[in-house]
């Protein structure tokens, strides 16, 4: 029965409960942890390693950490599948500045369109 329910964040189950947000809280549950530390002479980046559920498919690539540009690094807590669509539109968002300014685009700016980019695909 929860079958008809489950394939939109709007839509409730006769008993209440919104199965999509069940699903994502269980996911962010199951997601590794990861952590940057921000030093006086540098920066460090920690991703946890986290066995997935036995039904998710072993990862081919174990990485947590992805080099966006030159100057700007990832590190991935969760589903690396999911992050590798994020990491992608990074990259590409970051040449394409390099490509129209002849400089690297700064932090803030490449972390705002990348916030934007998925917020535009969980409304």
């Amino acid at each position: 029965m929860a079958r008809r329910y489950d394939s939109s964040t709007t839509t409730f189950s006769p008993d209440g409960r919104l199965h999509q947000v069940e699903y994502a809280i269980e996911a962010i549950n199951n997601a590794g942890t990861a952590v940057g530390i921000l030093a006086a002479d540098g920066i460090v980046l920690a991703g946890e390693k986290h066995k997935p559920s036995s039904l998710l498919a072993p990862s081919k690539n174990s990485e947590k950490m992805y080099k966006i540009d030159d100057h700007v690094t990832s590190v991935v807590a969760g589903l690396t599948a999911d992050a590798n669509i994020l990491i992608n539109n990074s990259r590409v968002t970051a040449q394409r500045y390099i490509y129209t300014y002849q400089e690297p685009m700064p932090v803030e700016q490449l972390v705002q369109r990348t916030c934007n980019y998925k917020q535009a695909y969980t409304q």
